[in-house]
């Protein structure tokens, strides 16, 4: 199970929606430290098809200071999806307090591929 591993810096994951077998991404980057958690995507100009971060543990994320929109899905602890929000733009709070972690996406991969609440996820390392 993923919770059990260690993360490295350049850690990548793929993350596939066992429910509805979709692949929502392939170059997911892990936040699991406090100054990751902050940092966010807040670097970034936008995201690619297959990119995204997982932000563990986080159960309420902020687009403040974004420059593009996002999709979140939230799991609680066994990847079950408790969550989504479709193309939050920027200058937006949400959160889930059921949630353990979050996985930011590109806006519209949620849709894409599916994913609602009740799926369960998959997360292997790369």
């Amino acid at each position: 199970m993923i919770e059990k591993i260690r993360y490295a810096a350049s850690l990548s994951l793929r993350i596939t929606n066992q429910t509805r077998n979709t692949v929502l991404g392939d170059l997911i980057d892990v936040a699991d430290t406090s100054a990751k958690r902050r940092t966010g995507l807040l670097k970034h100009n936008g995201l690619k098809p297959g990119e995204g971060l997982w932000i563990v543990p986080c159960e309420s994320v902020h687009t403040f200071f974004m420059k593009f929109p996002i999709d979140l899905v939230y799991l609680d602890r066994k990847n079950k999806v408790r969550k989504v929000r479709h193309a939050v733009k920027p200058w937006r709070m949400s959160i889930c307090l059921t949630a353990h972690s979050i996985i930011e996406l590109p806006a519209g991969a949620a849709q894409q591929t599916g994913t609602q609440t009740g799926d369960e996820l998959q997360l292997e390392t790369l």
